[in-house]
């Protein structure tokens, strides 16, 4: 059996969004993700709505997250472990290089009468 050279996989943008997503979620600190602002970004940039943006370019993925920690967290131990979470998920399940993981803290979740 001769291997076909034009055979080829290809993946979803929402996979790479549904990867970065519970990847992020599945790291303990993170309560949620926060939406994206609209503007002119969200009509170029997938999964803008739900707090991940991912562009691709030469099996590279660039993500940016914007969460919502819990309170009382140490924020750069939440933001690298979810670096390397989201990056190695990707690496693993998709076989993506990863040339950045950005992470915007929108928010902190307190209680309303720590608020």
């Amino acid at each position: 059996m001769t291997e076909n050279l034009q055979d080829k996989t290809t993946i979803s943008p929402e996979v790479l969004t549904t990867i970065a997503r519970l990847s992020a979620l599945g790291v303990r600190g993170v309560s949620r993700l926060a939406p994206v602002s609209g503007g002119v970004n969200r009509f170029f940039k997938r999964g803008a709505g739900d707090g991940v943006r991912i562009e691709t370019e030469n099996n590279t993925a660039y993500v940016d997250l914007h969460l919502i920690l819990e309170a009382d967290v140490n924020i750069r131990e939440v933001s690298r472990n979810v670096q390397q979470n989201v990056t190695r998920a990707l690496q693993d399940t998709v076989g993506m290089d990863v040339g950045h993981v950005n992470i915007h803290i929108e928010d902190m979740d307190y209680e309303d009468s720590e608020a």
